[in-house]
């Protein structure tokens, strides 16, 4: 008779009698494919919330090669110097620094010469004028000359008469003016002749608001003191009583041809103050140079016009002078420093970090250019295996080491379940 097996078995389960069977199969209806999708999503974001909390260690890889040490060294030392001698020592990157501070500056001007007629004092010092042109000036009718015209780059307002000039034989348009006009009557006189030794005394004070730290370069000497010296950067650092032939030696300019025309010096005050020492090392530092193009006619030189009004015989009368001289611009800068910890933690982090840059430099050479590029690629990075056990093989006969798995322990005793075990390679 027929034989029924006791209840029912799964396929491939169990070892059956002789006789006919009846097979019976079980199983649980498929789920979703969206809410598969859905579930496997929500363990992959799972799996990378948990993976943010791993601790991450690179793996230490000792490479016996002469010259690629002699690289890594060489970079670790050229770097290290940077900082030491110009980050540290040159541009003091331990201190904290202060550029442009306030400043003040006053001078006064001494001295006085002698012309023919008179002796002028350093108000009333003056070179030779030049003509200036004037537009449309000659004439030769009264036609000519429009009356109440007026020139803005003139003499003055135009009276509709055409009179000869001072001299020659043209005319030009008469005007409504002080006479003689400034080019009619023009008188020459050089007073540069004892120039060079007029004195100039510039006080200069300055202040650092953000160290509170404020000097002069005056000290308080007795009362004489400046009244019989004048400046040296060796012996009078601190009598700024200059005589205007040192300047304008010191600017590398000829005296009688600037004062011909006129000039801008500039005088350079520089305090460049290092706070972590005393006061006294902190000291003006002069320099001297021409600030105006003297190569370019049209913008060199220096001169202004001023004017003396007086009545004669009850008549307004003025002397018009336009004086060439010697404009002094004064320009003082500086910086001071002191230290502080915050530049001095930025420097150091910065100079750690880019010790760096000669293991990325050296692993660049060793995975591009090295003849077992590929070798070292697999000592450096372990990645998890997910092909054959014949390829695992050929892996750990190309490495020399078993490789090990993602997810389980390389064989280390004592390492903990699920962790990889790097070893300290050394790569010949």
């Amino acid at each position: 008779m027929p034989q029924t097996a006791q209840g029912a078995q799964a396929l491939g389960g169990g070892s059956c009698g002789p006789g006919p069977h009846v097979l019976m199969a079980t199983s649980e209806p498929a789920a979703p494919e969206k809410e598969r999708s859905a579930r496997l999503m929500a363990k992959n974001c799972w799996n990378v919330f948990w993976g943010f909390w791993d601790y991450e260690t690179p793996k230490v890889i000792v490479v016996k090669n002469r010259n690629l040490g002699f690289i890594y060294r060489a970079v670790q030392l050229l770097i290290l110097l940077y900082f030491v001698w110009y980050v540290f020592i040159i541009q003091k990157g331990y201190q904290d620094s202060e550029t442009g501070p306030e400043s003040s500056v006053i001078t006064k001007v001494k001295g006085i010469t002698k012309s023919q007629d008179k002796v002028w004092d350093v108000e009333e010092y003056v070179k030779p004028p030049e003509s200036i042109r004037i537009r449309n000036a000659t004439c030769f009718s009264d036609d000519d000359c429009i009356a109440g015209e007026m020139d803005m780059l003139g003499n003055g307002e135009r009276t509709g008469r055409c009179v000869p000039y001072y001299f020659g034989t043209k005319k030009t348009c008469e005007v409504s003016a002080w006479c003689p006009v400034e080019d009619g009557a023009a008188v020459s006189e050089f007073l540069g002749k004892m120039a060079p030794q007029f004195t100039i005394l510039i006080k200069n004070s300055i202040h650092y608001p953000k160290f509170q730290f404020s000097k002069g370069n005056i000290r308080d000497y007795d009362d004489g003191y400046l009244k019989h010296c004048t400046f040296n950067a060796d012996t009078d650092l601190y009598c700024p009583i200059f005589k205007l032939g040192f300047i304008v030696e010191q600017a590398g300019e000829n005296f009688t041809e600037l004062a011909q025309k006129g000039g801008v010096i500039g005088v350079i005050i520089n305090w460049n103050c290092d706070l972590d020492l005393s006061e006294s090392k902190c000291n003006p530092k002069y320099s001297f140079r021409r600030l105006d193009p003297k190569h370019i006619p049209a913008s060199s030189g220096y001169n202004y016009r001023f004017a003396k009004y007086y009545n004669i015989n009850g008549t307004a009368s003025r002397t018009l002078i336009k004086a060439y001289g010697i404009r002094i611009d004064v320009i003082v800068h500086g910086q001071a420093g002191k230290f502080s910890l915050i530049p001095t933690i930025i420097n150091v982090a910065t100079a750690l970090t880019s010790i760096g840059v000669g293991s990325f430099l050296c692993d660049w050479i060793l995975l591009t250019f090295m003849n077992k590029n590929k070798v070292y690629s697999h000592r450096k990075f372990d990645k998890p295996f997910s092909h054959s056990p014949e390829q695992a093989a050929q892996v750990s006969n190309s490495t020399g080491e078993r490789p090990s798995l993602s997810g389980v322990t390389s064989g280390q005793p004592g390492a903990p379940t699920g962790w990889v075990w790097l070893p300290r390679a050394h790569v010949s």
